[in-house]
């Protein structure tokens, strides 16, 4: 009974270890977030979906979203946008509080690439 009750719990433990791994959006925060664009002004946003993170360029545009791959740390989505927009990004997790995107598509009908810093700021602010 003793070395059911180990293996029971190395199990459990096992299971809550790949649960807490299991996507770089639900190890992240949702928040206020800080996105940094190199050349551009950092822009704060308030983002209760993190997943919205990889389609940034296209953050205001209806899209539809496949995540291609998600280990927890790292996660690579495509996304499709109304017009022929799309792009993809690779997305990892720094810590809890902190992404790194690489991002590339078409906006617009012009091609764009770019890596973005974001960082949570806080709590996003009730109206």
């Amino acid at each position: 009974m003793n070395a059911f009750v180990k293996c029971f719990s190395a199990l459990v433990a096992a299971l809550a270890i790949g649960a807490a791994s299991a996507s770089v959006f639900a190890n992240a925060e949702p928040g206020l977030w800080e996105i940094s664009k190199a050349g551009s002004p950092a822009v704060k946003l308030c983002v209760p979906n993190l997943a919205v993170l990889a389609q940034y360029e296209h953050r205001n545009a209806r899209c539809s979203r496949s995540i291609i791959r998600d280990d927890g740390a790292q996660a690579t989505v495509h996304y499709s946008c109304a017009g022929g927009d799309f792009g993809q990004s690779d997305v990892t997790l720094v810590t809890p509080r902190s992404l790194t995107i690489r991002t590339q598509g078409i906006s617009a009908g012009a091609p764009f690439k770019y890596t973005l810093i974001a960082r949570r700021a806080g709590n996003c602010q009730s109206h």
